[in-house]
């Protein structure tokens, strides 16, 4: 007769993939904040990496580079949290039904695409504050909201706006998460079978290879889709309250119309150097959280 599998039981068990995520992806986001302010302003055509650098160093000082880190990690503590967790728990309940096979490589797509869009859906505050925080020093004096902190920021979108306002742009963020995990996700799990059953190589080869190929196809998928999502979330109402872009479709045709689908990847190199990094170390922290569980017994 065929054994019963022993399932774990208890809270731990389903909170731990969600706890373990979110925690590796604010470890990172302390590591990789200043790239991302860099990577923000070159969309927003302050100049390139080297400029932008020079100028915020002179300007406004090292303290420049972590404006907006608060609402980076609230963004981790929400979205990663989120999206790491269903991920593995998308992934666990699918190898479940396939008898414990491995999965093939369009159900990890799947699953990573059905992450991404649970993770943006939740965390798409966060991101927005993220972005306006990070805007906010580049516009004059007297259009500054002067935000704080991201909580201060989140009050003030919902005081000025409306709380409906917290999803702006939520569109192209979903489009954009979706695609960036169905890169990240997947790859990264196919790329650790690949490297460990396929070529033998350890366990910390295996993290190492698969977080820099997860890293780069992370990148190349999402950052047409993160392009519009900061035009949209950046913009602001001309002198009779008009909008420059009527939603992503919009901006994305007149993106195209003016530059070409080259347009999408403008600061493809800073982009990349601040994605790749991030989903290297998230994984990398993810890894060793994992292991000093098992050291813990937990």
């Amino acid at each position: 007769m065929r054994e019963a599998t022993a399932y774990p039981v208890g809270l731990w068990p389903i909170v731990k993939p969600f706890v373990n995520g979110g925690t590796a992806g604010m470890l990172a986001t302390c590591v990789i904040q200043p790239m991302d302010m860099i990577k923000v302003r070159i969309q927003l055509g302050q100049g390139s990496a080297i400029q932008i650098t020079k100028n915020m160093l002179q300007n406004e000082g090292i303290r420049a580079f972590y404006k907006g880190l608060s609402a980076g990690l609230l963004r981790q503590a929400t979205y990663t949290t989120s999206r790491l967790g269903s991920f593995r728990i998308l992934t666990s309940k699918a190898i479940a039904a396939n008898d414990g096979k491995p999965l093939p490589l369009y159900q990890k797509a799947l699953c990573g695409l059905t992450a991404g869009a649970i993770g943006a859906c939740i965390g798409s505050p966060a991101d927005l504050a993220l972005i306006r925080m990070q805007a906010d020093a580049m516009l004059p004096a007297t259009q500054r909201r002067n935000y704080k902190n991201a909580f201060h920021a989140l009050n003030r979108i919902v005081r000025d706006e409306g709380v409906l306002a917290l999803w702006k742009g939520a569109g192209p963020t979903v489009v954009r998460a979706m695609a960036l995990n169905m890169g990240m996700l997947a790859s990264y799990d196919q790329t650790v079978e690949i490297v460990r059953d396929s070529l033998g190589l350890g366990e910390v080869s295996s993290v190492i290879g698969a977080s820099f190929v997860s890293g780069i196809f992370a990148s190349l998928c999402s950052l047409p889709f993160d392009y519009v999502k900061t035009q949209i979330q950046k913009m602001h109402p001309d002198a009779e309250g008009k909008y420059p872009y009527t939603g992503a479709l919009d901006c994305a045709m007149k993106t195209f119309k003016s530059g070409g689908p080259l347009k999408f990847y403008t600061g493809f190199p800073i982009y990349c150097v601040r994605i790749a990094p991030h989903v290297m170390m998230t994984w990398i922290f993810l890894n060793q959280i994992q292991h000093l569980e098992k050291a813990v017994g937990l």
